[in-house]
């Protein structure tokens, strides 16, 4: 027994604006995690340094990217729905 698809596949009309969207993401995250890397290479006595509740900077940075990379993946989440939303409701009134 066979069955169709899940969903029915249409054209995606903001995949351009989303791809631009998670490429400008990546770049920023991109630069972020390079100076993590700069950091450990250049200046590797600087990771042990207490910044802020008893965490030294490698502690503190690395979770730090970790985090940022979720919120950056909702607020990307976020950013795309609104803009298919947006764009779906355009066609709609045509």
């Amino acid at each position: 027994m066979l069955h169709g698809p899940a969903a029915k596949k249409e054209e995606d009309k903001a995949a351009l604006r989303k791809s631009k969207l998670g490429l400008k993401l990546f770049f920023v995250y991109g630069l972020i995690y390079a100076g993590f890397v700069v950091v450990g290479v250049f200046r590797p006595e600087l990771m042990g340094v207490r910044v802020i509740w008893g965490l030294n900077l490698a502690i503190f940075y690395g979770f730090g990217l970790i985090i940022l990379a979720i919120v950056m993946g909702f607020l990307y989440h976020l950013a795309c729905s609104r803009l298919e939303d947006n764009l779906n409701i355009k066609e709609e009134k045509k």
